[in-house]
Order: structure tokens, then sequence, then C-alpha cells
């Protein structure tokens, strides 16, 4: 199982006055929010440019393989972000 935990949240509020059309239910995750995983199916309420960005962090972890050398301290564990480059949300993943 995969525990994925909301650690931080930004917000570009010039990037999206500028650039981003109207969005009824942008990015709703808070810090805090917690999903869990199978590892391989995502989990409700994550998006999906979210999950797809994570995933290939959450697979190596699974199959123990190495990220980046030299990267966590704990390597059952990664803090990985989405790529919204309006509202970027930042992920601590844990093996559990």
């Amino acid at each position: 199982m995969i525990k994925i935990t909301v650690m931080k949240k930004t917000e570009y509020k010039d990037l999206m006055d500028k650039y981003e059309l109207f969005q009824e239910n942008p990015c709703e995750l808070k810090i805090g929010d917690i999903f869990y995983s199978d590892g391989i199916n995502k989990p409700q309420g994550l998006c999906d440019s979210a999950w797809n960005t994570i995933y290939p962090f959450i697979e190596a972890i699974i199959n123990k393989k190495p990220l980046f050398e030299k990267w966590m301290i704990d390597e059952t564990k990664a803090i990985v972000s989405c790529n919204d480059g309006f509202r970027p949300v930042s992920f601590l993943i844990e093996l559990i």
C-alpha cells in the first residue's frame, strides 16, 4: 500500500490571472489530505494530472528501484510535486 499526503500547495495568482482559463473546480486539494493506493489504481479524489505525475515515483518505490541516488533519507518515501504550473502541490509518498 501507498500513502499519499498533501504536504504543501502553492498558488501563483499572477500566472492564473494572466494565463488560466476559468475553472469552476480548480485543484481542491488541501494540506493534510491523505489518499491510499494499492500502487496501481489512482485513489478517488486525486486528479489525473497529479496521479500521472507522481505515479512513476510510486512505481519505483513499490518495486524498490532507486529514484535518484542520494535523494531521500528513507528510500520508502519520496517528496514529489504535481506539475500544475498554477497550483503545484507537493506530496509525501510513503510505502506502508
